[in-house]
């Protein structure tokens, strides 16, 4: 193809030369001497441009060979630049290939990188949602405790620090809390005198644990303070108090309303602030850790269930650890004293408690004793939020035993040394024996129980409130912070149980955040529960004395007393009150005098309370509150005539006065 090209260039060349037109000067008209003169010139030109066609083929030839070495070296070059374009083409795909590649890994890169630009757009939005969420925390401190998260489970430690007293106008030899039902008579000789306490042991620490499980809430929560006494506890140079639980419970709160708690926590009688729901509680404000005369309350074991329906109504049930306490006195006895050797033996017709057990892990130093229940009191509640005011009310069922001894006050002075003419014999029931003895002992069960009802509103504004509280039953004194008792015995052994009722009024003014003042009137009230018969019988055995060089022997005795269809019982108005108003000296240095003889039921407790806390710090970090109360107590017992026309009742004042300064936690 190449050589093809150079000859059609050749020979178009040649073609040039041939066909080039004549001059353009010529003339058109020759003579015949011109002509041949031409012709020989046109042979000659003739000649003259083939040599010069020949010369210039030559030429041209050499411009071919020329033009076919360059296109040589250019097929060379382009041979080359073939293959460095193929060998470019395999490194091209080689570098498209490692292009796809990086571009598929630029792509994932691209789509990491996206990612986690996203989830950095994500961390930081929750950053400063956090950081806002931080802020109105900080903002609500004083409202919400900070809490420590614990493996899901929100914990906040909960409690104060506290410096108290308290100043007696008659001494009770009580730290801050004062026992209601032991306000002195003017007989005693702590009447006689006042007291001042300075404590710390109010002091209170705990825990609340929160947390989840799907729709369930979790709670736990713990209470304690230092109102505890050990063996060894001692007001000298270390205060060794102990410390003592208050509250310990478990709870499950599920999304339908049910509520479901557990442990030691404050009665279902207690009044609450909204439905039925622990810690809600709504305590009187006194600094006086017995409260006020007329509350109802106990702490004790508790498992019960709750059911709320959407925050109006509430239905509770519980089974609570109950406690038996007993009143009176007369009971019958039978005491046998031999004299000279300091042995004297009592035995009674019935038993309500037993000493507790140190192995058992019991106070064994407890002169009270211990209850033997039969069943746990059973308390059910209905509580009511209609959108002004809250209002409950509450039933107690309560069962009561003991064990009595037909036979266990039995005697006769027909076998005493000296035999009355006509004896007097108390024969046992069962056998005619009268040798008190175990025959015939049964156990001795009452059920007793009682209502009660608490309301709370706000007067003329949310800055007053108005609150009545009060119950009324049969073996239900306890349920009151005057702990009035719940039974007495009647004079064959069984159980009586004490009708009792309590009362308390509340006026409660926050004219300030920082500022709560208070005002509690509240009463309770025991009625008589008295009865004829009680027995008496006292042995004296004097053993014999032998005869000596200078006496004679003598013989040993035995001589038998008895007090028959004595009086006894609660509130007896037989009762021996006369020595209610005199004062004794003390019996040791250790033991005033409880003054004269005096039966002193309680009939009725009142105590009137004043008092404020002002709050002169709340904020993130902690609380600081100082607060002052006074109330004014009268217990007045039952009348009593001990067999005469002349009817005695004692009664007893009181005046008391604390401080407070406390530290509460943020």
């Amino acid at each position: 193809m190449k050589k093809g090209m150079a000859l059609a260039l050749s020979l178009a060349l040649a073609t040039g030369a041939f066909a080039a037109p004549a001059p353009q000067n010529t003339p058109a008209a020759t003579t015949k001497g011109t002509k041949k003169k031409a012709a020989s010139t046109t042979n000659a030109e003739i000649l003259r441009r083939l040599e010069e066609l020949q010369q210039s083929i030559g030429a041209q030839q050499q411009q071919i060979q020329q033009l076919k070495d360059q296109v040589q070296t250019r097929d060379a070059v382009i041979q080359q630049l073939q293959q460095q374009s193929s060998q470019a083409q395999a490194a091209a795909g080689q570098a498209e290939q490692k292009a796809d590649t990086a571009l598929s890994q630029t792509t994932e890169q691209q789509k990491i990188v996206a990612t986690t630009h996203s989830d950095v757009t994500d961390l930081k939005d929750n950053l400063t949602n956090t950081a806002q969420a931080l802020q109105e925390t900080q903002k609500s401190i004083s409202e919400s405790p900070v809490t420590i998260r614990y493996k899901g489970v929100s914990i906040t430690p909960v409690g104060f620090v506290a410096a108290e007293t308290v100043t007696r106008q008659r001494a009770n030899v009580a730290d801050i809390n004062t026992p209601f039902n032991s306000i002195p008579y003017p007989g005693n000789s702590l009447a006689h005198i006042g007291e001042n306490a300075f404590t710390a042991r109010q002091s209170r620490v705990g825990l609340l644990a929160e947390s989840k499980v799907g729709n369930t809430k979790l709670t736990g929560y713990w209470e304690a303070d230092f109102l505890g006494t050990g063996v060894t506890s001692n007001n000298r140079q270390s205060n060794s108090y102990v410390l003592r639980q208050r509250i310990l419970y478990g709870q499950a709160a599920f999304q339908s309303g049910w509520i479901v708690t557990g442990g030691q926590q404050w009665s279902l009688a207690t009044e609450t602030r909204k439905g039925i729901t622990n810690r809600q509680e709504v305590l009187p404000q006194t600094i006086d850790s017995q409260y006020q005369v007329g509350f109802s309350w106990e702490r004790q074991y508790g498992f019960r269930v709750v059911k709320d329906f959407g925050g109006k109504f509430a239905l509770g049930l519980a089974v609570e650890g109950p406690q038996a306490t007993i009143g009176g006195r007369g009971f019958s006895l039978a005491t046998t004293t031999t004299v000279g050797t300091a042995s004297v033996a009592t035995t009674g017709n019935a038993f309500v408690f037993g000493p507790g057990s140190g192995g058992g892990l019991y106070n064994f130093v407890d002169t009270t004793g211990y209850s033997f229940n039969k069943t746990p009191d059973i308390i059910v509640k209905a509580a009511a939020d209609p959108g002004y005011g809250h209002y409950e009310v509450f039933g107690i069922l309560s069962t009561f035993r003991n064990r009595v001894y037909p036979c266990g006050v039995v005697g006769t002075n027909a076998k005493d040394t000296a035999p009355p003419a006509a004896p007097t014999t108390l024969p046992c029931s069962v056998n005619g024996s009268t040798v008190p003895s175990s025959i015939g002992a049964f156990e001795d069960t009452r059920t007793g129980g009682g209502l009660g009802a608490n309301l709370r509103v706000p007067v003329f504004t949310k800055k007053v409130e108005f609150a009545l509280q009060g119950a009324a039953g049969d073996g239900i004194g306890r349920y009151g912070s005057a702990q009035l008792a719940d039974l007495t015995l009647r004079p064959d052994g069984t159980q009586a149980l004490i009708r009792t009722a309590h009362a308390l009024g509340e006026l409660e003014f926050h004219p300030t955040p920082k500022l709560d003042i208070y005002a509690y009137y509240g009463g309770e009230y025991a009625w008589r529960t008295a009865y004829k018969g009680y027995d008496s019988i006292t042995v004296t055995k004097t053993p014999a004395i032998p005869a000596t060089a200078t006496t004679l022997a003598i013989p040993a005795t035995t001589t038998t007393a008895f007090k028959l269809n004595q009086i006894g019982g609660y509130g007896s108005p037989f009762a021996n009150n006369s020595g209610c108003s005199t004062e004794n000296p003390p019996s040791n240095q250790l033991t005033p005098s409880g003054g004269g003889t005096c039966a002193g039921d309680t009939r009725l407790i009142m105590e009137g309370t004043v008092g404020f806390w002002h709050r002169f710090y709340q904020g993130p970090k902690g609380g600081f509150r100082w607060g002052l109360q006074y109330s004014y107590f009268t217990r007045s017992g039952w009348s009593g005539n001990n067999g005469t026309k002349i009817s005695f009742s004692p009664k007893a004042v009181d005046n008391m006065v604390w401080t407070s300064f406390r530290y509460y936690l943020p």
